[in-house]
């Protein structure tokens, strides 16, 4: 039973990255999935969350009109796709799966020139 992220890298500013997570040992389709980002020294923020039929997204703030959570359910994957990064996104990013108390591995988004 786990969640693997992918799709993590180094981008430029104003560039586009999209991070998949791939569930495997169980069906997460009636459930919701967020997902997470953190850096050095701060505490782990919720990005963004989609309920399990994709039908209802939730986004923080600051990345509202950049980031957008879809699902495959089908495929046993949720996809955040971020459009105009910014430096300042730059973080580990994890999916999530509360109904399951499961967190990934993480994968690295860089932003920098």
């Amino acid at each position: 039973v786990q969640l693997v992220e992918s799709g993590g890298g180094l981008v430029q500013p104003g560039g586009s990255l999209t991070l998949s997570c791939a569930a495997s040992g169980f069906t997460f389709s009636p459930y919701s999935i967020m997902w997470y980002r953190q850096t050095k020294g701060k505490e782990r923020e919720l990005v963004a969350a989609i309920t399990g039929s994709g039908v209802n997204r939730d986004y923080a703030d600051s990345v509202k009109g950049r980031f957008t959570i879809s699902r495959d359910n089908a495929k046993n994957t949720v996809y955040l796709q971020m459009d105009s990064l910014k430096i300042e996104d730059t973080a580990v990013y994890y999916c999530y799966a509360p109904f399951r108390a499961l967190w990934g591995q993480g994968t690295q988004v860089t932003v920098s020139s």
